[in-house]
């Protein structure tokens, strides 16, 4: 049986790659030889002229967000415009939550 493929992404190239999940070992981009990021196999890409989609998605990367599927079929909530990450941005730093568990509210209390 054959291993199900997941997403890899390299910020600088703004690239996705799928490939089997064998374990965590390092994996590089092909373009540039820098370390990909394991983001999960619910990830959707954005497109690479997406300036603003691809700073969305370097912050919630950075932060520790991945796109894993969860029991329900999805990864869950995930911001996508740069207005939402700085409202939950704002309210971590309020509330003193993590900032990875903020992004990932749907609403906001």
């Amino acid at each position: 049986m054959a291993h199900a493929k997941t997403s890899y992404v390299c910020l600088p190239c703004r690239a996705s790659y799928k490939q089997p999940y064998v374990g965590d070992h390092e994996r590089l981009c092909p373009r540039c030889a820098e370390p990909l990021i394991h983001v999960g196999s619910a990830f959707a890409v954005p497109r690479r002229r997406d300036t603003a989609g691809w700073r969305v998605l370097s912050v919630l990367l950075n932060a520790g967000v991945r796109f894993h599927k969860s029991c329900c079929g999805g990864p869950g909530y995930r911001p996508r415009t740069l207005r939402e990450i700085r409202e939950r941005m704002a309210y971590a730093r309020s509330s003193g939550e993590p900032c990875a568990k903020a992004l990932v509210r749907r609403e906001l209390p």
